[in-house]
């Protein structure tokens, strides 16, 4: 009979947990890192300047669980050694009888892997790992910016990846052995999803050769802040070094030019004089060279006006869906889900991480979350409201309203899933 392996929770899986949860990280209350620190500098804290360490989190144990027994395809995996990554063949095999699929993590081959030197990356551990998953939703929470979390397991006297840079900010979690960081000031500020540091190779192998800005032995329970774009290395020293990193994939003001340009763009269809055809421009005449001073002035003045009349709450809509889409909200049990919609006694809670809003489409309003659209009738629409807001507790709802909430996995049995 196969053992069923039980995964600790962590401590801050209560509600209001979010800054607690940040604090927990860098030693400091929330807002202090808010106005000192984000995206300004690193920072390093120690261990003995942390509420507690990282145990809880993530361990050896956790790693050989999730190699051996939950049948962990790519790319939730990867390997690299001296800088590269390696093919997926190398470490990968497949399922097996029933299985139907060829990319599950072998333990052999990762062991044969690792012992020869290469680092082991365990990725996306917000989704595949539950302590993990519950902890980086309130850090995420926390700094309003979407959460990915991978492990990094790394051989004595290893390093995985030369100098490089991460166009997300980073939080480096230090679980078990130590590690030696280096890391430089950028070369590229701030640099967006589409810079990465390859387009920079030059200048990131040249910057390599400078003094570090930082350079510091991480040990069990220390947390090093990284800002995007900062260079850095690291290298396992005696014993296995295990460390997690939370990646912060910032939103930028570029993300608020794409929303505006697109509203702009959406508001001129309306515009009879931006749908206008430019002037016939024969290839076989003169004129064909002929500038478009006159049409790009005419869109100047149209595009200006368009800005000037697009409010804020026009750019939070336009924004929405990429929020939405940028993060999940928390796991439910599914079977007690469906088996306890209908008793009576079940004390009810709202899910976190919905990210709700309304639509209202002819006088008829939907609530749309991360888990999908729901209808309401009018006199329905206060009372989900109140509940969302937290003023309302699920148990004063029409009982069937309440089913259909926690059919639509809005709510959740309070006692489940760390409520």
């Amino acid at each position: 009979m196969t053992e069923l392996h039980e995964e600790p929770r962590p401590e801050t899986s209560v509600p209001g947990a979010a800054p607690r949860a940040l604090s927990r990280l860098v030693g400091m209350p929330a807002a202090d890192f808010a106005s000192d620190v984000w995206s300004r500098a690193p920072l390093l804290t120690r261990s003995s300047d942390l509420p507690r360490d990282f145990t809880d989190l993530f361990s050896e144990a956790a790693v050989d669980e999730l190699v051996a027994h939950r049948g962990l395809r790519t790319p939730f995996a990867r390997m690299a050694k001296d800088g590269r990554t390696l093919p997926d063949r190398s470490f990968t095999l497949g399922g097996g009888v029933g299985a139907g699929i060829s990319d599950q993590l072998s333990d052999d081959r990762v062991l044969h892997e690792f012992a020869s030197g290469a680092t082991l990356v365990l990725q996306a551990l917000h989704r595949t790992w539950a302590p993990i998953q519950e902890f980086s939703a309130e850090v995420a929470a926390a700094l309003g910016h979407p959460v990915q979390v991978n492990a990094y397991v790394t051989p004595p006297q290893s390093q995985g990846f030369a100098d490089h840079y991460d166009v997300h900010d980073v939080f480096v979690l230090q679980i078990a052995g130590e590690k030696r960081w280096r890391v430089r000031p950028p070369v590229l500020d701030a640099p967006l999803r589409d810079q990465p540091w390859e387009q920079h190779r030059a200048a990131v192998e040249q910057a390599a050769t400078a003094e570090p800005l930082l350079e510091a032995t991480l040990s069990p329970g220390d947390c090093l802040y990284l800002p995007r774009g900062y260079l850095h290395a690291a290298t396992a020293l005696g014993g296995t070094s295990i460390h997690l990193t939370f990646g912060v994939h910032t939103w930028t003001r570029r993300h608020l030019v794409d929303a505006l340009l697109a509203r702009v763009g959406d508001r001129l269809k309306d515009d009879v004089e931006a749908r206008r055809s430019l002037p016939l421009r024969p290839s076989t005449s003169p004129a064909a060279q002929v500038s478009f001073d006159d049409d790009a002035e005419v869109v100047r003045s149209l595009v200006a006006k368009a800005l000037q009349d697009i409010g804020v709450d026009e750019l939070v809509d336009a924004l929405r869906p990429g929020v939405r889409a940028s993060a999940r909200a928390e796991p439910l049990a599914v079977l007690a889900q469906a088996r306890r919609a209908d008793d009576d006694v079940t004390v009810w809670r709202v899910r976190r991480g919905l990210a709700a809003h309304w639509e209202d489409n002819g006088g008829r309003a939907t609530l749309v979350t991360r888990v999908g659209r729901l209808p309401v009738q009018g006199d329905e629409r206060d009372a989900v409201t109140d509940l969302l807001a937290g003023i309302r507790d699920p148990a004063g709802l029409d009982s069937e309203l309440r089913r259909r909430l926690a059919l639509a996995g809005m709510i959740v049995p309070a006692d489940v899933n760390g409520g």
